[in-house]
């Protein structure tokens, strides 16, 4: 017997109300249930205005504990809708210390659990190191009523590594809540195409090269100098594309997906059975340079 899952995902826009946002994507979680989602993923951050494109240290009074008062709003919204909720949000471990961290919650409103964000950039308009401690809880799976989901975060789906060994924990899909856009002073809109290209392209390539379904949910809109591209996806397990959101659009769009589809692909196409586990020791080196 097939087993299918329907995917929620949310594509929207933020302000600086973080109650608003809150609001709205408890509505849209809403709704992506009522047309049938039972596990529904929410962009990056979604609370708020995405702050990193400054150094500003106002902004950690945005964060709060995990579990907290987000998680405890949409553990009742989960179990109401009877959907796994995906949940990224600026966590405030202690004073001084802060995450960029997902919660999961079960489709009963359980707290399952959080993935910490293992890659941290700093890039102009992407100033997330300071803000973030790198997180600590190492790759996340966990078992949901639906799935067993695997939960990566934005500049993680950049590492093959982060995809591959959430895979062998034995992630049914793999998720990847993001906040990624255009510089709107960049005048070259060829380098603006490549750069979206690449984004979407490096995490179909973890479809292919795990045999697993790929989510991946931007946000969108205008926020400072940065136009969020949303284009929020979902690959099948040979990084096929079954749904792809607009650019310049809120959505809220519910994809099924076949999780045996995986077994398919990885008997066809072995990857896994032909890993060379006893060569890649090299890989823990920063650079092979003697």
């Amino acid at each position: 017997m097939a087993k299918k899952v329907n995917i929620g995902l949310v594509q929207m826009s933020c302000t600086a109300d973080v109650d608003a946002n809150r609001q709205k994507a408890i509505e849209r979680v809403r709704e992506a249930a009522a047309k049938g989602a039972q596990i529904v993923c929410l962009q990056e951050l979604f609370t708020s205005l995405y702050f990193c494109d400054v150094e500003d240290h106002h902004n950690f009074t945005l964060a709060e504990p995990i579990p907290g008062p987000s998680t405890d709003q949409l553990s009742a919204v989960a179990r109401e809708c009877g959907v796994v909720i995906i949940a990224s949000l600026f966590e405030k471990r202690a004073q001084g210390l802060y995450h960029n961290t997902t919660a999961v919650l079960d489709a009963d409103g359980t707290y399952l659990g959080k993935y910490r964000k293992m890659h941290i950039p700093d890039d102009p308009g992407y100033y997330e190191k300071f803000y973030f401690t790198p997180g600590d809880l190492g790759y996340k799976v966990f078992d949901t009523k639906y799935a067993r989901i695997g939960v990566l975060i934005c500049w993680d789906q950049w590492y093959p590594e982060a995809a591959r060994i959430t895979a062998l924990m034995g992630a049914e899909i793999l998720f990847y809540p993001t906040a990624i856009g255009w510089d709107t002073n960049e005048p070259d809109s060829a380098q603006n195409e490549e750069q979206y290209n690449a984004w979407q392209m490096i995490q179909r390539s973890h479809a292919i090269a795990n045999g697993v379904h790929v989510v991946a949910v931007n946000r969108v809109g205008r926020e400072a100098d940065q136009q969020f591209w949303g284009g929020s996806f979902v690959a099948n397990p040979f990084g096929s594309l079954l749904y792809l959101a607009p650019h310049d659009q809120e959505v809220v769009h519910v994809q099924e997906v076949d999780l045996e589809l995986s077994d398919k692909y990885r008997t066809t196409w072995p990857y896994f059975r032909d890993r060379r586990i006893d060569s890649y020791q090299p890989i823990t080196k920063r650079y092979i340079d003697e």
